[in-house]
């Protein structure tokens, strides 16, 4: 079946996920979106919303931008097969489910040198748009991503720390201890998460509304004006 077959099974799985949207629309996300070759049956979750239930509609010609990330995870004892990634695993999950694309995915210790030559490998690699990393943003001696950040960035993004740590602080008063920034090299953008998987998820959750849109400009594709 064609990548871009917007058939009436299609249509259904899009209307069971995407709720009030027009027909014009739908013509739009047909023409934008690339629909997976193999459509799950009716009513079967998360497959059945096509991708575009989690992705922002920016304005009715259907601008959308597909990040491709790499996720770096901070961790001594996960570097040695002590611990199991989940923090990780939260980071592929939340970005897949919006529809953006892993390319590539690393554990390293909590090395300040190790970090910062993966970054700084990671930001010239052109398939990388993001580069979002798990861990090492605490006050442990060990702590040292937002170092290993600092060291390869040419411009730094507070807005987003600053969104991710008041979403945090809804939460627990420990977010005012989070040292995690966020910023840019190469046009890649690169953002600190925690490395507790709840705290993934609500960090991310705040940094997901803002990083198509920074691909979006990093790559020179954006022509619009800001959304609101």
């Amino acid at each position: 079946m064609p990548e871009n077959d917007f058939s009436t099974q299609h249509f259904q799985c899009a209307v069971l996920g995407v709720t009030r949207v027009t027909d014009l629309l739908f013509g739009v996300l047909a023409s934008k979106i690339r629909v997976r070759t193999s459509v799950p049956a009716v009513g079967t979750p998360v497959d059945c919303y096509l991708r575009t239930q989690f992705l922002k509609l920016r304005n009715f010609e259907g601008i959308f931008e597909i990040a491709r990330y790499a996720v770096l995870t901070s961790s001594d004892t996960g570097s040695v097969g002590k611990r199991v990634d989940t923090s990780g695993d939260a980071v592929v999950e939340l970005m897949e489910n919006a529809g953006h694309e892993l390319v590539e995915r690393e554990l390293l210790p909590d090395d300040r040198l190790q970090l910062s030559r993966k970054l700084e490998s990671w930001s010239r690699d052109p398939r990388i748009d993001v580069i979002l990393t798990t861990g090492g943003t605490g006050m442990s001696e060990r702590d040292v991503m937002p170092e290993a950040t600092r060291d390869v960035i040419t411009t730094e993004i507070p807005g987003i720390a600053e969104a991710m740590r008041a979403r945090s602080l809804e939460v627990t008063p420990m977010a005012m201890i989070s040292r995690a920034v966020a910023g840019i090299v190469n046009k890649t953008l690169i953002v600190n998460l925690p490395g507790s998987t709840d705290g993934v998820r609500d960090n991310l959750e705040v940094a997901l509304q803002v990083i198509d849109h920074a691909v979006e400009v990093l790559q020179r594709s954006h022509v619009e004006d800001h959304p609101v």
